[in-house]
């Protein structure tokens, strides 16, 4: 496979964005690490230590929708000042996910411990975890890997950092970009996780990013919130909400490269982050637990609430995407999830084209080239559309296929 970055023919690279293909390290200002603690029985790193030395430091985070957070989302969603974190300390192994108080006493030891390691104050300490629910912390592991990972603190860590954050992945998701910018070249970096337990309104995973320029705290929240709700809020590989998500977008301004708000360079970077964040999105689509295809379904016509509806039944339908992944251009599943979410508006008349081809005009077949079809659905990235009746909504959802493999590998998760 290739060692590009941006390979999904739905996420071109922007033109001023040069691609450092993962060799490129942290960008200025920043530091990583992993360490293997023990957490997990193997010698991969399962604690990662994040730290910005950078001397005009601006962050911002987004976290899961879940009415269930796990301890370390409550307690940096509550505790810390997600606008200057300086610091994130994540774990690979364990969720910390329905421990109830003494979870968020557990969270908060280790919170402390790397307050104390990096020389900042615990409100600037991140905490991002992932692993089975409702394992009690492993503290004196992570404790550990704590004065571990401050010794391996290093600019080109993000490798190891981002083993420590795996779980179930099939590899790196990982980047290193060069954006140019009228007021000079800054980087932009992020390390990624996810595969299973992954749905819109956020998918279970874990995402950091690092940029060495300089932007306002407002600003990073605005971008940061923009790009989320068009990557990671419009992927799903099953349909769950996971208890941990965690989005932090961390700025050191070590560049000395400002980021005006409002500015031509602000609508630049944006378009960075924005592609960034989109193709590590489908990565995780791409790597959801056995999958072998991706798909895209847009929705358009109607009302809002209604096409995002329709998307989300096609995209979390078993039916379609066992068909997804046996390459059956079965387009009658598509016109099933559809009817099925909209049932409370009566008779919707739909259209539905796979790969440009148009199986569907208001609600009945039409001819068409099934040899065509059936070569086009074999593709590794499959691209459905739909039309409702009227206009002015739309809504994107990118999904994976169902395979033997996903069923085996939740069936065995924690045994």
């Amino acid at each position: 496979m290739s060692d590009a970055f941006f390979r999904s023919r739905w996420v071109p690279a922007p033109a001023h964005v040069r691609d450092l293909q993962g060799h490129g390290g942290l960008p200025e200002g920043f530091r990583a690490a992993g360490v293997a603690a023990g957490i997990k029985d193997s010698a991969r790193p399962d604690v990662g230590l994040l730290v910005c030395d950078g001397p005009r430091a601006a962050s911002a985070a987004r976290f899961t929708a879940s009415s269930a957070p796990a301890a370390p989302v409550l307690l940096t969603s509550q505790r810390c000042r997600l606008d200057a974190l300086r610091v994130i300390l994540a774990n690979s192994g364990c969720a910390n996910a329905a421990t109830g108080k003494r979870g968020l006493e557990d969270a908060a030891k280790c919170q402390g411990a790397a307050a104390a390691a990096t020389g900042v104050d615990a409100e600037l300490v991140a905490l991002a975890s992932t692993g089975a629910i409702a394992h009690e912390l492993p503290v004196d592991a992570i404790l550990r890997g704590v004065l571990a990972a401050r010794a391996a603190l290093r600019r080109d860590g993000d490798a190891d950092l981002q083993q420590a954050i795996q779980t179930t992945d099939s590899g790196e998701k990982r980047a290193t970009l060069e954006v140019a910018l009228s007021a000079g070249s800054v980087r932009l970096a992020a390390q990624c996780k996810g595969a299973g337990m992954i749905s819109p309104d956020f998918a279970t995973m874990l995402c950091f990013v690092q940029s060495d320029a300089e932007l306002d705290a407002d600003h990073a929240a605005l971008l940061l919130d923009v790009c989320v709700k068009r990557s990671f809020e419009r992927i799903t590989v099953d349909g769950q909400l996971s208890t941990n998500d965690t989005v932090i977008l961390m700025c050191s301004g070590a560049s000395g490269v400002r980021v005006a708000p409002e500015s031509e360079d602000e609508r630049a970077f944006g378009e960075a982050l924005d592609a960034l964040l989109r193709e590590l999105a489908l990565r995780i689509v791409a790597d959801g637990e056995g999958a072998a295809r991706v798909g895209r379904v847009v929705v358009y016509g109607g009302v809002g609430e209604d096409v995002e509806a329709a998307a989300r039944a096609v995209g979390n339908s078993p039916l379609v995407k066992s068909a997804l992944h046996g390459a059956d251009p079965n387009w009658g599943r598509i016109v099933q999830a559809v009817g099925g979410a909209l049932a409370h508006r009566g008779a919707v008349p739909v259209d539905v084209t796979v790969e440009g081809v148009a199986v569907c005009r208001e609600g009945a077949a039409v001819r068409y080239d099934e040899d065509a079809l059936a070569a086009a659905v074999r593709r590794a990235e499959v691209e459905y559309e739909v039309g409702l009746p009227g206009q002015g909504a739309e809504c994107e959802l990118f999904f994976s296929d169902l395979s033997h493999e996903y069923v085996t590998v939740n069936a065995e998760y924690t045994t």
